[in-house]
């Protein structure tokens, strides 16, 4: 079902860029965004693609990876409602930097590349705005990368399950019995790890009590013990 105007005007003012904007430029923004629907495991675009449309999500997760030609992939980031992303493709003509694919059902209001330029020319706090986000986009996969290689897998990957507790936790979330829509791929790939090695781990969190794991999800009953395997 296609979204109000109100709840693009709410979406809308969730993201840094936009939500200084008065009533009236927001109308504008709203007007020129197109709807998109993405199944879980669906691509949004890949790699090299040509791109030039940015993407608000709306509802769902979605994340960026980049390949190694050797089939290896590590995941830069994901984005959850409120967050927007392709949006480098709207500040040079290079080709996309990572794939984005969705990790569940997922919406997003779509900008074209025109509409997305043109708003950038009326109003430059916006193209400044976007560049901080990038900016901190970078620090954050710096920041985890740099922290990562001096961590163990179990510290890795527990980083990541506290790190999607924390997300969901923004979403409404209570405190205990937070459920977790990924697989064990999807975990390997955030913490930069083997499957096998991410499914040895979980297999000792769900021994000691700490998850409980199901088919393309699992439940974190204690998330303030995982703090207890990062390290």
């Amino acid at each position: 079902m296609a979204a109000t105007t109100e709840e693009t005007l709410a979406l809308l003012h969730r993201v840094p860029a936009f939500a200084t904007l008065v009533s009236e430029d927001l109308l504008a923004v709203a007007d020129v965004i197109v709807p998109r629907t993405f199944g879980a495991g669906e691509v949004v675009f890949r790699e090299n693609d040509a791109g030039d449309t940015c993407y608000v999500v709306r509802a769902g997760r979605v994340r960026a990876v980049r390949e190694h030609s050797d089939g290896r992939s590590i995941t830069l980031a994901t984005f959850g409602p409120g967050d927007i992303f392709g949006e480098l493709a709207m500040f040079d003509e290079e080709r996309r930097s990572a794939t984005v694919e969705a990790l569940e059902d997922s919406e997003a209001a779509a900008i074209l590349g025109p509409d997305m330029r043109r708003l950038l020319r009326t109003h430059p706090d916006i193209a400044i705005k976007l560049l901080r986000a990038l900016s901190q986009r970078l620090r954050e996969t710096n920041e985890r990368l740099a922290r990562q290689s001096f961590q163990t897998v179990q510290s890795r990957v527990a980083s990541v399950l506290a790190e999607l507790v924390a997300a969901a936790r923004s979403e409404g979330a209570g405190e205990a019995d937070v459920l977790i829509t990924a697989t064990q791929a999807d975990l390997a790939k955030l913490a930069g790890s083997s499957r096998e090695s991410a499914s040895r781990f979980l297999a000792v969190l769900e021994r000691a009590g700490v998850v409980t794991q199901g088919r393309g999800k699992l439940t974190v009953h204690d998330p303030g013990r995982l703090e207890g395997y990062v390290y």
